[in-house]
């Protein structure tokens, strides 16, 4: 069994893309109209977000409230990309939940997406 998908449930999908594109993903102008984008990362895993799935299928689902459920890692490529993300991200308006600091692993930071997913940002 293999992992070859993330989907992320997500209210705007503008806003959304508009954050993973300044993360650094690359994802075709013109798909903030789609309700279903996905992006195949060069591991081999596709992360894909969504607007209708859910909704469609699981009319049941109920939204999480209370603190987060998923943690995004993203690597770069050294602390000093992951400073100056960081700073990026926290400089257009999202919320930057850890700043950068050396864990007893990598160094990391944590940065909310517009979905309140947290987006874990790390080197070494």
């Amino acid at each position: 069994m293999q992992l070859s998908m993330v989907g992320l449930m997500v209210r705007d999908m503008a806003a959304s893309l508009e954050f993973y594109r300044r993360l650094g993903l690359e994802i075709p102008e013109g798909s903030e109209a789609k309700p279903f984008v996905e992006k195949r990362m060069e591991s081999g895993v596709t992360i894909f977000w969504d607007t209708v799935f859910a909704d469609t299928y699981d009319p049941d689902r109920q939204e999480p409230s209370g603190g987060y459920r998923v943690m995004l890692e993203f690597f770069l490529d050294d602390n000093e990309a992951v400073d100056a993300k960081y700073r990026e991200l926290t400089g257009h308006g999202y919320h930057g939940r850890r700043e950068p600091v050396q864990t007893f692993g990598p160094y990391a930071a944590m940065v909310d997406d517009p979905d309140g997913n947290v987006i874990l940002l790390t080197a070494g």
